[in-house]
């Protein structure tokens, strides 16, 4: 099995320490991720953008990079994109849902995720811990693969 995670993040989430998340750094994120990752033999390749459609793009990427997982934080786009949810299908990659806030606990509209139905898991709730848990998670999952 290839060790390769992608972690993607959509829109706004490159300017998160100004979205009054507090001290909340992307890249402080992504590199807690990697050294995490390390220990546990896997690689992270991480992708922002805010295009919907340069998200497709790198989610399809996942298959000719032999990706074993992906995390994504779709941002927004968590809530109506099926163009996400269906490249995440196709790919066939098991991904894991992040969210830094608890999305069961803001605005109505935000509620509802079109994206958690064709992942094997969701984390929201636990700040930059979130990514950390749907690493170890993804980890987990996968390792159940290997049997």
């Amino acid at each position: 099995m290839n060790k390769k995670i992608l972690v993607i993040n959509g829109p706004n989430l490159n300017i998160i320490n100004r979205k009054g998340y507090g001290k909340l750094d992307l890249a402080r994120i992504e590199s807690t991720l990697q050294g995490e990752a390390l220990k546990h033999g896997f690689e992270i390749t991480s992708f922002q953008s805010n295009s919907e459609g340069k998200l497709i793009d790198f989610i399809q990427q996942s298959i000719e990079m032999e990706a074993a997982g992906i995390i994504i934080n779709s941002g927004a786009l968590t809530h109506y994109s099926y163009a996400i949810r269906d490249a995440i299908d196709s790919a066939g990659v098991p991904t894991v849902e992040v969210h830094i806030t608890n999305i069961y606990n803001r605005d109505e509209f935000r509620h509802k995720s079109v994206i958690a139905p064709v992942c094997v898991g969701q984390v929201c709730g636990f700040e930059e811990n979130s990514y950390l848990l749907g690493l170890l998670g993804l980890i987990k999952y996968l390792s159940t693969l290997e049997k």
